[in-house]
């Protein structure tokens, strides 16, 4: 009886143990998101154009997980997306996804990197909500422009329903990521938000409130860009 009732007790603290270390993932996770979108910005000139972030209805930031695999050039990351409220307010709640496809590891060479993901319209953002969508194919997409002003950005890029970007070992730069395969994480967000909530109702309902665990990037994005995007309704 007794030895039961400790396997039991045991294996109530393993659970608790590997709740607890799943909420620090996730935890860890949007600070780090938060760290690389304020290196990145700083300088300016070398960062993401102001006045592409300020037209931004959402941002995705993958901090520092793809690598690719040997030989393979395999790949895998998690991140994390917020959106300005009602496509044009402040910056709400996050939902985390992730990124998987072959191609990264050979443009990396294995390096471990960051990723930004402007989401520039409505469409763009809906698309990125389904379950499994194709970048580049589902969406629109091209690397884009890097510097204090988008003056340089070619017609591709600038009707590009999303803008990616890449920072390894220091260096910043559009990257193309078509055919990865994006993809809402619902698991993290269940462990984030302590129960299931669809992406769509965090991104573009407002039915969750952004928990203490991402006021780290929701302080960066708002200091950086307080204003912008377009109604979602208006497309």
């Amino acid at each position: 009886m007794r030895y039961g009732l400790a396997i039991g007790l045991s294996l109530m603290l393993w659970g608790t143990a590997r709740l607890g270390w799943a909420d620090d993932k996730q935890t860890e996770r949007l600070e780090k998101s938060a760290q690389v979108i304020t290196e990145i910005m700083h300088p300016p000139e070398k960062g993401i154009p102001k006045e592409l972030l300020d037209k931004a209805v959402c941002i995705g930031i993958i901090p520092s997980e793809i690598r690719g695999a040997v030989g393979l050039g395999a790949s895998y990351g998690r991140g994390a997306m917020i959106c300005r409220r009602g496509g044009n307010g402040p910056w709400e709640a996050p939902s985390m996804f992730t990124v998987e496809g072959i191609n990264l590891g050979f443009q990396l060479g294995g390096q471990s990197t960051d990723f930004v993901l402007l989401v520039m319209n409505a469409r763009g953002a809906q698309q990125l909500l389904h379950d499994k969508t194709k970048i580049g194919a589902d969406a629109s997409a091209a690397g884009g422009p890097v510097g204090r002003s988008a003056e340089g950005a070619t017609d591709l890029q600038l009707h590009a329903e999303i803008l990616t970007y890449s920072r390894s070992r220091g260096a910043f730069a559009g990257v193309s990521l078509d055919g990865q395969m994006f993809k809402q994480d619902d698991d993290s967000n269940e462990k984030l938000y302590g129960r299931r909530v669809a992406p769509e109702d965090i991104l573009f309902k407002g039915a969750v409130p952004a928990p203490a665990a991402a006021a780290a990037l929701d302080a960066a994005l708002t200091q950086i860009s307080p204003q912008g995007g377009e109604p979602f309704n208006s497309n």
